[in-house]
């Protein structure tokens, strides 16, 4: 269907040059002239952008976000060079040209300053690849996953809000560019797939808390081999790219003493994508295993009644 429209398009931009040459053909006039260059352009940018660059060439690349990414380039650079065209053609005085279109741009540029900031942030975004689709960003407190990146704005897939953990409710956030010139972006997946996570599992008192150190321990580091050994190798490939000091990836527990209960703050590397995942399967092992165990016992709240004050007798 994309095919077909852009081949009517192109189609009806030819018949109105041809319709322009012939008119000026017939009757010499400057508008008729400058009407058959620009329609020709026209006709000619859509042929080279549209039909061969976007089409052609776009389905050569097989990687998504490289493909997406070549088309955005060229609808940006498609309607530039449309811009520059149009108005070479039509205006002929370039020192008028210049003196106009300062004082229209002085004006344009305090009532759309807004626009134009995004338009700067849509450009530092594709210069820079401050983030790309599929990215998962946070920009002023907006949690998602990047599925679109336009000159203006950025929509993503919406995480969090109203959803526990780090899941889609179904809404699309869109943001506008100018954001990421004034706001702090986190981008979680740029240069690696993996964030640190925590647990938190408190025992009793009164529980063998070396043997739950032990059993928690063993679980996450049997669950988490894989993507330890994976957050490796991108630690190292990061090292190469920014200063970072040695981080030990593997997993960790670090006990606190509470008034009511053992806490074991369990540490680990997890997936970005799985984080919710992960934390589940790993507190349903350790549960499991907990319940098998007659010397650990999970805490709670709990409020201990010593007694009651003795009720004071009639005349007493």
């Amino acid at each position: 269907m994309t095919k077909v429209r852009k081949a009517a398009t192109l189609l009806f931009l030819i018949v109105i040059t041809l319709i322009f040459w012939f008119s000026n053909y017939q009757y010499p006039l400057t508008y008729l002239e400058k009407g058959f260059y620009t329609f020709l352009v026209l006709a000619i940018l859509y042929l080279v952008f549209k039909s061969i660059l976007e089409e052609m060439i776009a389905q050569q690349i097989d990687d998504l976000k490289m493909r997406y990414s070549f088309r955005k380039t060229m609808s940006i650079l498609y309607v530039a060079f449309i811009s520059l065209a149009v108005i070479r053609i039509w205006v002929e005085d370039t020192q008028t040209l210049l003196v106009t279109y300062g004082l229209v741009a002085a004006g344009v540029a305090v009532a759309l300053q807004d626009f134009f900031k995004n338009f700067a942030g849509g450009i530092v975004i594709f210069l820079t690849g401050l983030y790309t689709i599929g990215d998962r960003i946070e920009i002023d407190s907006q949690y998602g996953d990047v599925i679109d990146i336009g000159i203006l704005y950025t929509t993503f897939l919406e995480l969090k809000r109203w959803v526990a953990g780090d899941q889609a409710t179904g809404g699309l956030t869109i943001v506008p560019n100018g954001y990421v010139l004034s706001k702090t972006v986190n981008n979680y997946t740029k240069d690696n797939n993996f964030i640190w996570d925590e647990l938190e599992i408190p025992i009793t008192y009164e529980s063998d808390w070396k043997e739950a150190y032990q059993k928690m321990l063993s679980i996450v580091y049997k669950e988490t081999a894989e993507m330890t050994g994976q957050a490796e190798k991108e630690l190292s490939a990061l090292r190469l790219k920014y200063y970072l000091s040695e981080r030990d990836v593997a997993p960790a527990i670090y006990i606190q003493l509470t008034d009511n209960w053992i806490s074991f703050h369990i540490r680990y590397i997890t997936d970005v994508r799985q984080r919710r995942a992960v934390a589940s399967k790993l507190s349903r092992l350790i549960l499991e295993e907990i319940q098998q165990s007659a010397n650990i016992k999970i805490a709670s709240t709990t409020v201990n009644i010593v007694g009651f004050p003795e009720k004071s007798s009639p005349g007493k």
